[in-house]
């Protein structure tokens, strides 16, 4: 079966301190509500006592189709989870987030995102890709998406980031990504954005934070080297991890071969995360994630 099937399949995300019942009950009134549960994933988190829960259901074929869907389900779940205490989130898996990439000079997680975005593998509208470069414009161009350059070089960065955050706005984008994006984004506006801003980092943290990664990495002699995809947080380079990706060097390569090597790293950890984000398979806890991959 289709998992997006007739339009009307939808995705149950659910969270709650750890109880008796929970499944159960869920299950239940999914079933009286005439939904076909398709995937599931529960985690119970032993050191922090949170348990964390995501459904995805269709219509069952005996279901009328009129006002079935996201806005049903949560109204008729309100009784459980009122008696729970759940965290509960339900949306159509037939909507497509609206996607901001931003970028600077280094174009190979800018062209990734966007070749994955136009073969289909990434369920999104890409509205929008912001830099502060003008020739990443080429690109954009390349998959017909609008291009915004900001100017970070001829007015003060607060000024500039107001610019960029006046275009998320314009977009009224859901996800921002940074594609590698070498700026600190300013704090009032990772609060604006909290959990809906996710960055590529080349490194595998947390060793090699800040500048230069893989000067460092060289310098360290170390025999892996990776890339991270996490959330923006204020603390630089130290929020919630999403997804990693490593390879293998040797003594034989110079930091140019490291940042080559990296490169593909970096591409795969940003992609696999962006779609881990785009399909709800991420709960943020604190400042870990629990992850349910497909």
């Amino acid at each position: 079966m289709n998992k997006q099937n007739d339009g009307f399949g939808c995705r149950l995300i659910v969270d709650c301190p750890d109880k008796r019942g929970v499944v159960a009950k869920v299950s239940t009134s999914l079933s009286n509500l005439g939904a076909t549960i398709l995937e599931a994933h529960q985690h119970s988190d032993v050191a922090s006592g949170h348990f964390f829960m995501r459904y995805e259901v269709a219509r069952d074929a005996a279901t009328s189709p009129e006002a079935w869907g996201a806005g049903f389900l949560l109204e008729g779940l309100s009784d459980v989870r009122d008696e729970l205490g759940l965290n509960v989130r339900v949306s159509s898996m037939a909507e497509r987030p609206k996607v901001a990439l931003l970028a600077t000079k280094a174009s190979h997680c800018l062209v990734d995102v966007l070749q994955r975005w136009r073969s289909g593998e990434l369920h999104c509208d890409i509205t929008c890709v912001i830099a502060n470069h003008p020739e990443m414009g080429e690109y954009a161009d390349w998959y017909k998406v609008p291009f915004h350059h900001v100017d970070f070089t001829h007015q003060p960065k607060a000024a500039a980031f107001q610019e960029v955050d006046c275009l998320l706005d314009d977009h009224q984008v859901d996800l921002t990504v940074l594609a590698r994006f070498m700026q600190i984004i300013p704090a009032p506006m990772i609060a604006k954005h909290h959990g809906r801003m996710i960055n590529i980092h080349h490194s595998f943290l947390p060793s090699f934070v800040g500048a230069r990664p893989y000067d460092q990495a060289f310098e360290r002699g170390v025999k892996l080297i990776g890339a991270t995809c996490h959330y923006v947080t204020e603390e630089l380079d130290e929020g919630p991890i999403i997804e990693q990706e490593v390879i293998r060097v040797s003594h034989t390569d110079t930091p140019a071969d490291l940042r080559r090597k990296g490169r593909m790293c970096e591409r795969e950890a940003l992609g696999r995360g962006l779609r881990l984000h785009l399909e709800g398979r991420i709960f943020i806890h604190g400042n870990k994630t629990v992850v349910f991959s497909d």
